[in-house]
């Protein structure tokens, strides 16, 4: 599926799998040894929440985004650690959960109250 990041009247391209079960949310990027800097994995919630994840088994360092209702972000989680067991929160209740290459958000000047978007 394809997302756009609104950021500074820039458009920023992502490719992006997505975890709708809750087996494919609980793997994640887990075991993957790459991620290419255009593409994601977005993590969708029927349900508003606070959002918690973790870097279990995750060999890659990630940028967490954490997505209002809105389609705002609420906070990002830069470079989080891989094979990291120490969670990672969402500031609030979010809609969705955007993972890409860690540091990739901070590259294209991503920030706080930027704009996400996706199709169904």
């Amino acid at each position: 599926m394809e997302l756009t990041i609104s950021s500074s009247g820039k458009m920023h391209r992502f490719v992006t799998e997505v975890a709708k079960t809750e087996q494919e949310q609980m793997q994640g990027l887990m075991y993957r040894n790459e991620l290419a800097p255009d593409r994601g994995m977005v993590f969708p919630f029927d349900t508003p929440r606070q959002a918690s994840f973790w870097m279990k088994n995750t060999l890659i360092p990630l940028d967490l985004i954490f997505v209002r209702t809105d389609g705002s972000i609420a906070n990002i989680a830069a470079n989080a650690v891989p094979l990291s067991l120490q969670p990672i929160y969402s500031e609030g209740e979010v809609a969705a959960v955007l993972e890409i290459a860690g540091g990739r958000a901070a590259e294209l000047g991503v920030q706080p109250g930027d704009k996400v978007a996706w199709g169904n």
